[in-house]
């Protein structure tokens, strides 16, 4: 059985170094996953390092920990950016969580015209909250090292920016001619997906992302949720690079 993961930030990792693992992921290793003194844990501070490590002492809502090898990673190559349409209820974190789970660096919450969900003010907030909980859970559980960047909210325009310097700018529609598994795929640089609503991306966002030399790109036969089209089309990009050799 793998050793749990659990996220210490602000705290350097170093080989033969021991550390506090408090606060709620503390809390949680300690009381509800009961883990003791000899027991096996992973540390990440969810930038890029992660740290074997030994419990050396037990509390009841902290645990002291001894680690043994740290390894860095770099960021990855090419980066996975996913523009996510706000989809309806939970169907957000869903899509969060399984981009995470998939790969996707940076996953940019969209205000799309035919968004059902709107992110006003203190709900606006919130959602992001959640948003990012569900990618740093989701995180936790696939073992990334490196967590992913949950954007503010963007609008049509800022996502058009961000399409206009990717080195691979893709907008997902069940019209287009192409295949995104045919995609001409970088080696370095962002590489940016774009995921409408469930109502579809408007013929004027469209039109907003060709002017920013955006393709545009179907993903297979079938017509899929907004909840799950970012994860499917990550799958199908990074299976080609060299980041799931």
């Amino acid at each position: 059985m793998s050793a749990p993961v659990f996220v210490l930030e602000g705290v350097a990792l170093l080989a033969g170094e021991t550390v506090t693992l408090d606060g709620p992921e503390g809390r949680h290793a300690a009381t509800v996953q009961r883990l003791g003194v000899g027991e096996r844990l992973v540390l990440t501070d969810g930038a890029g390092t992660s740290a074997d490590g030994t419990v050396l002492r037990a509390a009841r809502d902290l645990l002291e920990v001894e680690i043994d090898l740290v390894v860095i990673r770099p960021p990855p190559e090419p980066r996975l950016v996913v523009v996510q349409a706000l989809p309806k209820g939970d169907r957000g974190e869903l899509a969060v969580a399984t981009m995470t789970e998939v790969g996707a660096d940076v996953i940019v919450p969209w205000a799309a015209a035919r968004c059902v969900t709107r992110w006003d003010g203190e709900r606006g907030a919130k959602a992001r909250a959640k948003w990012r909980t569900a990618s740093r859970e989701s995180a936790k559980q696939s073992r990334r090292s490196r967590f992913p960047e949950v954007t503010p909210l963007a609008t049509t325009r800022d996502v058009a920016d961000l399409l206009g310097t990717a080195a691979l700018a893709a907008v997902l529609h069940e019209e287009a001619a192409s295949p995104l598994g045919a995609a001409p795929l970088p080696e370095v640089g962002d590489v940016v997906i774009v995921v409408g609503p469930e109502g579809g991306i408007s013929p004027e966002e469209l039109a907003v992302f060709e002017t920013a030399d955006a393709g545009t790109y179907r993903l297979g036969p079938h017509v899929l949720r907004t909840s799950t089209a970012g994860a499917v089309a990550a799958g199908v990009l990074l299976s080609r690079t060299a980041r799931w050799l």
